[in-house]
C-alpha cells in the first residue's frame, strides 16, 4: 500500500453533519433493490435514528416498500398490520410495540422505533404504495405455531392444514416452550419434529392461493411455517455446532427475505435492518475461516444482478443499552474508547467527529486490509472489551458504505408489561 489506513481515511472520509449528508449514500445506492443497513450494537440511539432517516428517504425517493428487521415474525407482523391499517384497533405505535415481549425487548420496543413506525403509518395513510414492516428471525417457534393455528382455525375450510398444524405443535408440546429442552432432545434423530413441520410448510406452500387476501394472510402463514421448520433445525444444531446453528439462522433470514420479496413481486425493493455481523459480507471477516456465512454474503451471492448495497455503522465511545447475561434486565452501559488501531479508533484519531465513507473503484484497495472492527451484542461487558468484541475485517469488501458516529447515546427502551425469554 502506498499510504496508511489513517491517511486513506483522512483523504476519503466525508463529514456527516446532518441528514442532508445522506444524499451521498442515496445517490450511491442508485438502482439497487436490496439495501442492508447495519448497526454495531442493538442498543444505540443514533444507529436506529439514522437508519430510519435513510429508510424514509429510500421509501419516498426510490420506491422501497419493504422493511425487514432482525426480529420475530409475529410481533413484527403486528407492527405491519398497524402500519398498513389492516386492523381497526386504535393504537399508538408505542402500544403496538408491546408485542415485542421476548427478551431482548429493547431491540424493537424503543422510542426510536416507535417514532419510525408512527411515520410509516402516516406515510402509508397518504400513499397509494404501502410499505410493510416484517420480521425475519426464527426465535418465535411456539408463537409462530400458535399464529398458524389461529389463522387456520378461521380460514381452513377443509381442516386438513389445521390438522397438520396441530400435529406439529403437539410434537413440540412436551418441551414446555423451552428451546434448550428441545435442543437436548433433538440430539437423538427420532425425537425431532422435522417431519411434522416439513409437511405443514409444504402443504401451505402448495395451497397458498387458498389464503391470499388483502391482509397478507398467505404470506403470514408461509413465513410462520418457515420459522417453525428452520427453528427446529436451528435448535437441533445449537447443541452440536455453533457454526452450523449460525448458518441455519442466517440462511433462514435470507430465505424469509426472498419469500417476502416474492409475495410483493421480484421488482419490489427491500431495506434490511440487522446487526453489522449479519449484513456485512462474512467473506470479508474472520467468520469466513470458520465456515460461517451471513445475510450480507448470501444476498450478494443470490441477488447480485438486482443490486445489493450494504451500509455499516460504528462508534468510538458513548453509551448503550445491553445486559450482563442472557435474559438479565437491560442496563445503560458506558461504551469505552475503542481499542488502539481498531477501525473505530482510527476513525476517531483522524478527527473526533462524525464521518461517512463510500467505497468504490477509486479507494476500494486502500481499505481492503485487515483491521479490527467493534461489534457489541445484547450481552455486553465493557470492562472486558479489549479482549474481544472486535471482528477482523476488510472494510471495503464488507460494506459499500460506512457511517461513523464518534460519540453515541443509548436508545430509550419502552417498558414491556410481561417480558419473556
Amino acid at each position: 500500500m502506498d499510504i496508511s489506513l489513517e491517511e486513506a481515511i483522512k483523504k476519503h472520509a466525508l463529514p456527516y453533519r446532518s441528514s442532508e449528508d445522506l444524499n451521498r449514500i442515496v445517490d450511491a445506492i442508485g438502482s439497487s433493490k436490496i439495501v442492508l443497513l447495519g448497526e454495531a450494537t442493538h442498543g444505540t440511539s443514533e444507529f436506529y435514528t439514522i437508519r430510519a432517516e435513510l429508510s424514509k428517504r429510500l421509501i419516498q425517493e426510490r420506491g422501497f416498500t419493504i422493511i425487514a428487521v432482525e426480529g420475530d415474525w409475529p410481533p413484527s407482523h403486528a407492527v405491519n398490520r398497524h402500519a398498513k391499517a389492516y386492523t381497526d384497533a386504535e393504537q399508538e405505535s408505542r402500544e403496538v410495540l408491546q408485542a415485542f415481549n421476548r427478551w431482548p425487548t429493547w431491540m424493537w420496543a424503543n422510542e426510536e422505533v416507535a417514532d419510525f413506525v408512527g411515520w410509516l403509518r402516516l406515510h402509508n395513510d397518504q400513499s397509494a404504495q404501502k410499505t410493510g414492516f416484517y420480521g425475519i428471525d426464527l426465535y418465535s417457534l411456539w408463537e409462530s405455531m400458535e399464529e398458524i393455528i389461529r389463522h387456520l382455525s378461521a380460514a381452513d375450510l377443509s381442516g386438513s392444514h389445521l390438522e397438520l398444524a396441530k400435529k406439529a405443535l403437539a410434537c413440540f408440546e412436551p418441551f414446555s416452550r423451552d428451546p434448550e429442552k428441545y435442543a437436548m432432545s433433538a440430539i437423538h434423530p427420532f425425537n425431532r419434529c422435522i417431519e411434522e413441520v416439513d409437511k405443514l410448510l409444504s402443504a401451505l406452500r402448495q395451497d397458498e392461493a387458498l389464503y391470499k387476501d388483502e391482509w397478507e394472510t398467505a404470506l403470514s402463514l408461509k413465513i410462520n411455517a418457515l420459522v417453525a421448520r428452520n427453528a427446529e433445525d436451528y435448535y437441533s444444531a445449537m447443541v452440536r455446532d455453533d457454526t452450523l446453528s449460525w448458518n441455519v439462522r442466517d440462511g433462514h433470514m435470507a430465505e424469509a427475505i426472498n419469500e417476502i420479496r416474492d409475495s410483493h413481486g421480484r421488482d419490489a425493493k427491500i431495506i434490511i435492518w440487522e446487526h453489522n455481523t449479519h449484513i456485512g459480507d462474512a467473506r470479508a471477516t474472520d467468520m469466513h475461516r470458520e465456515g460461517m456465512v451471513n445475510v450480507g454474503q448470501l444476498m450478494r451471492e443470490q441477488l447480485h444482478a438486482e443490486g445489493v448495497f450494504a451500509v455499516g455503522f460504528g462508534t468510538y465511545m458513548g453509551s448503550v443499552i445491553a445486559a450482563r447475561s442472557w435474559g438479565a434486565p437491560f442496563q445503560k452501559m458506558t461504551v469505552p474508547p475503542a481499542r488502539l488501531n481498531s477501525w473505530e479508533e482510527l476513525l476517531n484519531r483522524t478527527g473526533a467527529h462524525d464521518k461517512l465513507l463510500l467505497f468504490g473503484e477509486d479507494n476500494h484497495a486502500l481499505f481492503n486490509r485487515w483491521v479490527g472492527h467493534r461489534a457489541i451484542g445484547v450481552v455486553y461487558h465493557p470492562e472486558y472489551e479489549a479482549r474481544g468484541n472486535y471482528v477482523p475485517s476488510k472494510i471495503s469488501q464488507r460494506y459499500d458504505a460506512f457511517i461513523f458516529i464518534n460519540e453515541t447515546t443509548a436508545l430509550t427502551p419502552i417498558p414491556i408489561e410481561k417480558p419473556i425469554l
